[in-house]
């Protein structure tokens, strides 16, 4: 590359830079600056699991007080205020889903597996409609990087008979651009059982 070429370059990248920066300075004389990554703490991550598992007890409580309509009211709202369908697609890999069904990508396939009642998935029952009554998270390890966190563990579920179910389970959580921490992959199945 001649000087002629590299001065162009570094006018340019100059430019550019300044550019940016003017951007930047708009964007701080109007209050609006921008935050490119925001940290997940793991207090944040942890938080997000136990509220996972109060919105499952509370899910299967309104089943029990006021039927299938206030139960998938609640679980609708928990997916809207917990999960990142407004992110893209959710990696949702439900604990007792089959073929051709077994990945939910969508809110409304996450909704009918958590209620049932949806013609489109007719394998369905409501796996939040079970009675359930305490949840309990225990992490093998998390992983954090920016805004992003990775845990995998084991959940037990507890329910109104006091019988126990534990799962296998990974979530990936993402801070979105509001700050609020959001399930962008949520992976679940029964422990392998040696024969």
């Amino acid at each position: 590359m001649n000087m002629k070429s590299k001065l162009s370059t570094g006018v340019l990248t100059l430019a550019a830079s300044l550019a940016l920066f003017g951007a930047n300075a708009a964007l701080a004389q109007t209050g609006e600056a921008r935050v490119y990554n925001s940290n997940i703490s793991l207090a944040e991550v942890e938080a997000a699991q136990k509220a996972w598992g109060e919105a499952l007890v509370k899910i299967s409580d309104d089943y029990q007080s006021g039927g299938l309509a206030k139960a998938k009211a609640t679980a609708s709202a928990v997916l809207d205020g917990a999960y990142g369908y407004k992110l893209g697609p959710v990696l949702f890999k439900p604990t007792l889903t089959v073929e051709p069904q077994t990945f939910r990508t969508t809110k409304e396939g996450a909704l009918s597996y958590f209620v049932g009642g949806d013609t489109n998935f007719p394998k369905d029952s409501g796996f939040a409609l079970k009675g359930w009554k305490k949840v309990e998270v225990s992490n093998a390890a998390v992983h954090i990087n920016g805004d992003v966190a990775n845990t995998m563990g084991k959940v037990s579920m507890t329910d109104k008979n006091g019988k126990v179910t534990t799962v296998d389970k990974t979530w990936t959580f993402k801070k979105d651009d509001s700050g609020v921490i959001r399930i962008v992959l949520h992976h679940s199945s029964l422990p392998y059982a040696a024969n």
